[in-house]
Formats: C-alpha cells, sequence, structure tokens
C-alpha cells in the first residue's frame, strides 16, 4: 500500500494531497512527520526525499515521489476518475497555468512573509523582518487580482472544480493562519472561498 509523509495543518503542501486524495476516495497509508522536532530532517527521511521536506509519496516498491503537484499528477494518471487536472488540451493547460498563478502570485509572498516574520521559523534561517513584512503588500495585491480573476466564474480555472482551487485554498487558508487572510473587500475571493471550503474534502 502506498504511504504519504507528511504533518498535520496548518502546513499547505501535505494538505494540498490530502484534499486531492479525498477528492479522488483514494486510500494510502498517512505517516506523521513532526516537522516541529526535526522529523524531516533525520537521516531515515532524507533517504526519501534529500531536502528534506513533505510530502512524500512512497510506492509499493520505494520510489518515492516528492513535491506535491507531481504526488497529484502521479495519482491523476493511477486513478483519471473524477478529473483535477482537466481531459482536454484546453483544459490541462489552463488549470497548470492557474496552479503556477497561484504558486508564484499568491503562495510566494505569503512564503517570504512566513519565513522572514514569523517565530516558528526564526530558527531555520537568518530573518529579514523587513523584507517579510514588505510582502504583505504584495500578498494583498496579489489576493485583490485573484478577487477581479474571480468575478465571472466559481472555481479558479473555470466552471469545474480542479487541483487549482485546492492549491488555493491551501495556499489562502495558510496566509490567514500566519496573519495574511483574504481582505474583507474581496467579494468574490471570499464567496469561492466559503464555495471551496464547503466540500468534505477541504476537512482533510
Amino acid at each position: 500500500m502506498m504511504k504519504l509523509y507528511g504533518e498535520h495543518n496548518p502546513a499547505p503542501n501535505p494538505r494540498r494531497v490530502r484534499i486531492f486524495l479525498a477528492e479522488k476516495g483514494m486510500d494510502v497509508e498517512h505517516v506523521h512527520i513532526p516537522m516541529r522536532q526535526g522529523a524531516h530532517k533525520a537521516p531515515d527521511f532524507l533517504t526519501k526525499n534529500s531536502l528534506g521536506q513533505v510530502p512524500v509519496l512512497e510506492l509499493d516498491d520505494g520510489t518515492c515521489i516528492c513535491e506535491s503537484v507531481s504526488i497529484c499528477r502521479y495519482l491523476e494518471a493511477i486513478q483519471p476518475d473524477p478529473p483535477l487536472f482537466g481531459t482536454t488540451p484546453l483544459e490541462i493547460a489552463t488549470i497548470d497555468m492557474w496552479i503556477r498563478r497561484v504558486e508564484w502570485q499568491v503562495m510566494s509572498p505569503i512564503g517570504q512573509i512566513w519565513r522572514h516574520t514569523h517565530p516558528f521559523t526564526a530558527h531555520l534561517l537568518t530573518q529579514y523582518k523587513d523584507f517579510g513584512e514588505s510582502n504583505r503588500a504584495h500578498a494583498d495585491r496579489a489576493y485583490h487580482w485573484l478577487d477581479r480573476e474571480m468575478a465571472d466564474r466559481d472555481y479558479i480555472a473555470g466552471a469545474a472544480f480542479s487541483a487549482a482551487d485546492i492549491m488555493a485554498l491551501t495556499t489562502v487558508d495558510f496566509g490567514s493562519f500566519i496573519g495574511t487572510p483574504i481582505p474583507e473587500d474581496c467579494s468574490h475571493l471570499k464567496a469561492w472561498h466559503e464555495r471551496v471550503s464547503a466540500r468534505p474534502s477541504a476537512g482533510a
């Protein structure tokens, strides 16, 4: 049976895969890697991912797949229904485009805020707090940009729920955890958040 090595919420990347699995109705063994205790940097775990990051999907033969989107693509390939990465060339490209946009435009500044301002990460790197705080303006602009994009559709990449929504939901919820929530005036984005948060998979 496949094993998914990950961390509990609010860690966004392992949650991406858990939501994806829940949407697919797939069952894998979950192995908790407590990052606060440094378990992701332990020698035995580094044999699975030399970067010491979660999530990691270990296949039955011991092969390990790292990176949350890559894991989800593998799961999509072995269980295509329901499709979460699209079925037509245009759908596949559009969903991929929005995954990259969410990661670069929204998650990137949130990640810098997390790394450079949060007390949980102070022991991991030299924090440049002014730089971290400067990213709040970038996050705010990204939220308002995405709010405008969501004015005419229900989901991130179009009319149907997709992997892009999973990436965005975990990003937005992590942003809220570190004190960078959706601005109150982003009504379209807030409505989307309520919509996708109501899905049973969101509790994964």
